[in-house]
């Protein structure tokens, strides 16, 4: 029988289009089931037509349909991904803004941090909806693959649900790894003389890499066989000549701990306290070349431009799907790997976000790990640790303290608990004072009430303290490093730019190949 995979969410539109494409490279998965649901009929429908296109184009026997009830979607399924952003860009927003105007500086805002925790008081209410639809009417084997964010709280959620017996197996699924891991192998190719874009950065460079979603740590890595120092890949780092300008958040950190973190300088610096707390000292810390490397709210506006110019470019778009799928254009992400891996046998080796469960040993056995594993007929395995380093582990334990607060506060409706969990976060107590924290929070509270169903019994109670107590005062403030979302104009004729750069660039190394050719004799062309 053909596999059935459904996804919630499925109006994400590079997304969902990018591991459906990843799916159909599997042969043996070229007649798979898809079933797109998302509460957006108007995204659901401009994915549902560029997927349905591609496979009709390449002549796939695969078969795609669009689902606005969930329960029809997930009816049946052997697979569920989740691609959700629970409350959507205007959520989003709030998330950055509200704390801006108490210092508190985000430049994603989706995992820890003000915005990362009030995220996860959206998105895991839903996530319980999805979990117990799936167990009503999926498989009963069905894998619940999540790459939605706040990828530990979310998938924590899920599991304390699956382990009751109200859910079903879950696995959460993060790119950071391989993103860090190429960053490394570059660094050290560049440093050694060895650059060459051929070579893939996994079989030149291998590594060990463990920790928790978006604070995971490469504890060792090993370069054209030897194993590499961290005083050798610190300067390694510093010598590149891109990295020590758009990393030094991670180089810093690289230096005092001895490891390398995955994610970005942008994602790393507001985990932690030492970064961003000083709205003087924030630009020496980050690099405004790419949002993802610390511009304030800097995913928001990458994400909002995005929206904007697939809305209008929509017909581009579609004029241009249906191109043919190359097994060499297949993505990095785990989900289609993982779904061949348990059809097929066909093993692979990954980093999942899973119960840890002791395999690494210094971390609560209950929290979310991403750590190695690998994947075959029989399911996801995941390989033991031991003790993280002590700083890394250190670092790792005062998030998941976060998390495990947020995530409880999220299923209760636990205002006090809410609270804490902002009081705890690593950056948002460098900034605010407890008193500052628990207006903020009521303040968060007010604004997103239309998507927190499980606060619905505590909004009026925030209402009436923000109007009736002492309230501290507050500023208007854009952020250390705020740009402006540009115009789909804008953004076209910066497209345009970069390809009559690239295309001056590949001219130029043509007129220099031909000087040298003639210089030397045709024979140069040889080798």
């Amino acid at each position: 029988m053909p596999v059935k995979i459904a996804f919630i969410g499925a109006g994400s539109v590079g997304f969902t289009r990018r591991l459906t494409l990843d799916v159909l490279t599997v042969p043996e998965l070229q007649d798979t089931q898809f079933a797109f649901h998302d509460i957006n009929p108007r995204n659901l429908d401009m994915v549902a037509q560029l997927c349905a296109k591609d496979i009709r184009e390449n002549k796939l026997p695969a078969k795609l349909t669009s689902h606005r009830e969930r329960r029809a979607a997930l009816e049946g399924a052997d697979y569920v991904i989740n691609c959700t952003r629970i409350g959507g860009l205007e959520a989003f927003q709030l998330d950055i803004d509200i704390p801006l105007t108490y210092g508190v500086d985000q430049c994603v805002g989706d995992t820890l941090c003000a915005g990362g925790i009030m995220y996860g008081q959206r998105n895991i209410p839903q996530i319980l909806d999805f979990v117990r639809d799936m167990k009503a009417v999926s498989k009963p084997d069905v894998l619940f693959l999540n790459y939605a964010n706040p990828m530990a709280m979310n998938t924590w959620a899920a599991l304390d649900a699956y382990d009751r017996g109200q859910g079903v197996n879950t696995v959460g699924l993060c790119h950071g790894v391989e993103g860090g891991w190429w960053q490394i192998d570059q660094a050290l190719a560049v440093y050694h003389g060895d650059a060459d874009e051929t070579v893939d950065f996994r079989q030149r460079t291998q590594v060990v890499c463990a920790g928790i979603n978006h604070q995971t740590w490469y504890i060792r890595v090993r370069y054209k066989g030897r194993d590499v120092s961290g005083e050798e890949l610190l300067r390694a780092f510093e010598a590149h000549p891109e990295f020590r300008k758009s990393e030094k958040v991670r180089i810093d950190v690289l230096r005092r701990f001895g490891y390398f973190s995955t994610e970005s300088n942008g994602h790393l610096s507001e985990y932690v306290p030492w970064y961003r707390k000083r709205p003087g000292e924030i630009k020496q810390w980050i690099d405004l070349s790419c949002w993802i490397n610390g511009e304030t709210g800097g995913y928001l506006r990458v994400c909002t431009e995005g929206r904007n110019w697939f809305e209008t470019d929509f017909p581009k778009w579609l004029a241009e799907a249906g191109k043919p799928i190359k097994q060499e254009e297949r993505s990095h992400e785990h989900g289609s790997y993982i779904i061949e891996a348990i059809e097929t046998g066909r093993p692979y080796r990954g980093h999942f976000n899973v119960r840890n469960n002791g395999c690494i040993t210094n971390l609560p056995p209950d929290c979310i790990i991403e750590a190695p594993g690998y994947v075959d007929e029989f399911g996801i395995h995941m390989t033991p640790i031991g003790d993280l380093p002590l700083a890394c582990a250190a670092t790792c334990n005062a998030s998941i303290s976060v998390q495990r607060m947020a995530k409880e506060a999220a299923v209760s409706g636990d205002v006090t608990l809410l609270k804490q969990a902002m009081l705890h976060d690593p950056l948002v107590a460098a900034v605010c004072s407890p008193p500052e924290i628990w207006q903020m929070t009521d303040e968060m509270l007010v604004a997103q009430a239309r998507w927190l169903p499980n606060y619905r019994h505590a909004i009026a109670a925030a209402k009436k303290r923000l109007a009736t107590g002492p309230r501290i005062k507050t500023r208007v403030w854009k952020g250390a490093a705020r740009l402006k979302v540009k115009s789909v104009a804008e953004l076209r004729r910066q497209q345009e730019a970069s390809v009559l750069a690239a295309d001056k660039a590949a001219a130029k190394r043509a007129r220099a190949a031909a000087a040298a050719v003639k210089k030397n004799g045709a024979g140069a062309q040889g080798g």
